[in-house]
Protein backbone atom coordinates (compact mmCIF):
# COMPACT_ATOMS: atom_id res chain seq x y z
CA UNK A 1 0.00 0.00 0.00
CA UNK A 2 2.79 2.42 0.87
CA UNK A 3 4.44 1.82 -2.50
CA UNK A 4 1.12 2.62 -4.22
CA UNK A 5 0.94 5.88 -2.27
CA UNK A 6 4.52 6.72 -3.19
CA UNK A 7 3.92 5.99 -6.87
CA UNK A 8 0.85 8.23 -6.77
CA UNK A 9 2.72 11.04 -5.02
CA UNK A 10 5.66 10.85 -7.41
CA UNK A 11 3.39 10.55 -10.45
CA UNK A 12 1.15 13.44 -9.46
CA UNK A 13 4.01 15.60 -8.30
CA UNK A 14 6.52 15.38 -11.15
CA UNK A 15 5.71 19.01 -11.90
CA UNK A 16 5.93 19.86 -8.19
CA UNK A 17 9.34 18.20 -7.94
CA UNK A 18 10.61 20.34 -10.82
CA UNK A 19 9.22 23.44 -9.10
CA UNK A 20 10.89 22.44 -5.83
CA UNK A 21 14.27 21.82 -7.44
CA UNK A 22 14.07 24.99 -9.56
CA UNK A 23 13.30 27.36 -6.70
CA UNK A 24 15.49 25.89 -3.92
CA UNK A 25 12.67 25.61 -1.42
CA UNK A 26 13.83 24.82 2.09
CA UNK A 27 11.83 23.71 5.10
CA UNK A 28 12.48 24.27 8.78
CA UNK A 29 11.81 21.83 11.59
CA UNK A 30 9.09 24.15 12.90
CA UNK A 31 7.40 24.19 9.47
CA UNK A 32 7.44 20.39 9.41
CA UNK A 33 5.79 20.16 12.83
CA UNK A 34 3.25 22.84 11.87
CA UNK A 35 2.47 21.05 8.59
CA UNK A 36 1.82 17.81 10.46
CA UNK A 37 -0.41 19.64 12.91
CA UNK A 38 -2.40 21.27 10.10
CA UNK A 39 -2.85 17.88 8.43
CA UNK A 40 -3.63 16.13 11.72
CA UNK A 41 -1.06 13.39 11.13
CA UNK A 42 1.75 11.93 13.22
CA UNK A 43 5.39 11.32 12.28
CA UNK A 44 4.67 7.76 11.16
CA UNK A 45 1.95 8.91 8.76
CA UNK A 46 4.18 11.64 7.31
CA UNK A 47 6.97 9.08 6.83
CA UNK A 48 4.55 6.81 4.95
CA UNK A 49 3.30 9.65 2.74
CA UNK A 50 6.84 10.69 1.84
CA UNK A 51 8.25 7.17 1.57
CA UNK A 52 10.98 7.84 4.12
CA UNK A 53 11.71 6.35 7.54
CA UNK A 54 10.26 7.51 10.86
CA UNK A 55 13.77 8.06 12.32
CA UNK A 56 14.50 10.37 9.38
CA UNK A 57 11.37 12.41 10.14
CA UNK A 58 12.34 12.50 13.83
CA UNK A 59 15.87 13.67 12.99
CA UNK A 60 14.55 16.35 10.64
CA UNK A 61 12.05 17.66 13.19
CA UNK A 62 14.78 17.77 15.87
CA UNK A 63 16.87 20.15 13.73
CA UNK A 64 17.62 23.54 15.20
CA UNK A 65 16.34 25.45 12.17
CA UNK A 66 16.57 24.52 8.47
CA UNK A 67 16.22 20.80 7.84
CA UNK A 68 19.28 19.25 6.26
CA UNK A 69 19.30 15.94 4.47
CA UNK A 70 19.66 14.01 1.27
CA UNK A 71 18.24 16.02 -1.65
CA UNK A 72 16.02 13.11 -2.75
CA UNK A 73 14.64 12.75 0.79
CA UNK A 74 13.89 16.48 1.08
CA UNK A 75 12.20 16.52 -2.32
CA UNK A 76 10.05 13.49 -1.38
CA UNK A 77 9.07 15.20 1.88
CA UNK A 78 8.16 18.49 0.18
CA UNK A 79 6.26 16.70 -2.61
CA UNK A 80 4.27 14.69 -0.06
CA UNK A 81 3.38 17.82 1.92
CA UNK A 82 2.38 19.68 -1.23
CA UNK A 83 0.30 16.72 -2.40
CA UNK A 84 -1.46 16.73 0.97
CA UNK A 85 -2.29 20.44 0.55
CA UNK A 86 0.48 22.14 2.53
CA UNK A 87 2.29 25.09 0.98
CA UNK A 88 5.73 25.74 2.44
CA UNK A 89 6.26 29.50 2.47
CA UNK A 90 9.87 30.64 2.61
CA UNK A 91 10.94 33.73 4.50
CA UNK A 92 10.04 36.82 2.49
CA UNK A 93 7.91 34.82 0.04
CA UNK A 94 4.26 35.44 -0.74
CA UNK A 95 1.60 32.75 -0.71
CA UNK A 96 -0.09 32.92 -4.10
CA UNK A 97 -2.78 30.30 -3.54
CA UNK A 98 -4.65 32.04 -0.73
CA UNK A 99 -5.91 29.53 1.78
CA UNK A 100 -5.21 29.39 5.45
CA UNK A 101 -1.77 28.95 6.92
CA UNK A 102 0.67 29.69 9.68
CA UNK A 103 3.65 31.96 9.49
CA UNK A 104 6.00 33.48 12.04
CA UNK A 105 6.56 37.19 11.53
CA UNK A 106 9.83 37.42 13.44
CA UNK A 107 12.10 35.00 15.17
CA UNK A 108 12.18 35.73 18.89
CA UNK A 109 15.64 35.38 20.43
CA UNK A 110 16.08 34.56 24.14
CA UNK A 111 17.77 37.21 26.30
CA UNK A 112 21.58 37.00 26.41
CA UNK A 113 21.59 36.56 30.20
CA UNK A 114 20.34 33.01 29.80
CA UNK A 115 17.33 33.65 31.99
CA UNK A 116 13.90 33.79 30.56
CA UNK A 117 11.45 36.47 31.40
CA UNK A 118 7.96 35.37 32.35
CA UNK A 119 5.69 35.55 29.37
CA UNK A 120 3.11 38.27 29.33
CA UNK A 121 -0.44 37.21 28.56
CA UNK A 122 -2.04 38.46 25.39
CA UNK A 123 -4.63 41.15 25.99
CA UNK A 124 -8.10 39.69 26.23
CA UNK A 125 -10.46 40.32 23.38
CA UNK A 126 -13.04 42.93 24.28
CA UNK A 127 -16.62 42.98 23.20
CA UNK A 128 -17.36 46.70 23.08
CA UNK A 129 -21.03 47.47 22.53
Amino acid sequence: MISDINRHIIGVNCQSLRKISDTSIVITAAQMRAARALLGIDQRQLAELAGISVPTIQRMEASADVVRGNVDTLMRLLAALESAGVEVINEGAVSTDGGRGVRLRVKIKPPKSGTTEPSKPFPAARDDP
